[in-house]
This record gives C-alpha cells, sequence and structure tokens, in this order.
C-alpha cells in the first residue's frame, strides 16, 4: 500500500529532523561530556574511578565526535527518505532496496545512543550513578524509537496494486 511507504518516509524524515536538531543543539552539552567522563559526580569512593578521563583534550575530542556521529546520523536518515520518497511508486525490489540509508542511520544511531550513552557512558563512566549528568533516560528513549522505526521500515514491502480500470 502507498501509505505504508509514505509512513516509512515520513517517520524516516521526523529522525533526521530529531538528530539532526540534536547535533545542532548539542552545543550546549560539553559540560555533559566533561562531568560523565571525569566521573567528577558518581558516588564518593567509587571504586570505578580509575576509568575516569581528566583530560580537557580527550573531552572535546568525545564531544566533537558525538555531534558528528549525531549529524551524519541525522543526513543518513534524510537521504534515505529522499530515496524511498524517489522509490514510492516503484516494484517492491527496488523500494526494498532503497531502505539502505534508512537502516545505515538506524545502526549509528543505535551506536551513538545505545553503545555510546548506555554502554560507554552509562556502564563504563558509571554516569548511573550521577544524580545530575544522567543521561541513560533520554537515550533510552531514543533508541527505542529508532528500533521502532527500524523495524517498521524494515518490513518487505510488496507490489502497488494499481486500480483496475474498467
Amino acid at each position: 500500500m502507498l501509505i505504508t511507504r509514505y509512513t516509512k518516509i515520513v517517520m524516516s524524515l521526523v529522525l533526521a529532523l530529531f538528530c539532526l536538531l540534536v547535533a545542532f543543539d548539542n552545543g550546549t552539552n560539553y559540560l555533559f561530556v566533561q562531568h560523565v567522563m571525569s566521573m567528577d559526580t558518581t558516588f564518593p569512593g567509587n571504586a570505578l574511578m580509575y576509568r575516569s578521563i581528566t583530560n580537557p583534550v580527550l573531552w572535546q575530542i568525545a564531544y566533537a565526535l558525538i555531534i558528528a556521529a549525531e549529524g551524519i546520523t541525522g543526513l543518513l536518515f534524510l537521504a534515505g527518505a529522499v530515496r524511498l520518497y524517489q522509490a514510492r511508486n516503484t516494484p517492491a525490489p527496488e523500494f526494498n532496496q532503497a531502505k539502505a540509508f534508512i537502516i545505515g542511520a538506524c545502526l549509528l544511531a543505535f551506536l551513538v545512543w545505545y553503545f555510546g550513552f548506555m554502554v560507554v557512558a552509562g556502564e563504563w563512566f558509571a554516569m548511573w550513578q550521577s544524580q545530575t549528568w544522567n543521561g541513560q533516560d533520554a537515550a533510552f528513549r531514543f533508541y527505542v524509537a529508532v528500533l521502532g522505526v527500524l523495524i517498521f521500515v524494515n518490513m518487505p514491502d510488496g507490489d502497488l496494486v494499481k486500480p483496475k480500470r474498467g
């Protein structure tokens, strides 16, 4: 059905906008990266403090990588949505092939928000211990939304049924 294809396009566009806005707005989150990596708001006497990074150059590199990954993710979602729109009236195999950018964007988004924020920040840097600098809830909402879109977009589309002319 064409409505299913349009829904996949719109959902991809919304994720593109979200990722691009997050990357754009991330200019205010340097302190977040600094506090998470330095682990200065984790539990007192934390046995994991040997993992902390207090070098501002490394904070800046991590910060830049996060913003770049979020921006690239947004651009991949945008390119994927455009590609799906261009293929919206094509036979099923071609439309299904056009999903590659979206699938790649979902992978990168999962790496950013699950691996980056849940695994690296949340567990390695013990972000879960911080009352102030804990982004796990937000990251969870982000990657679950992405996984939902990935599952839906990745469902195979059939050929469009052309109306019979009488």
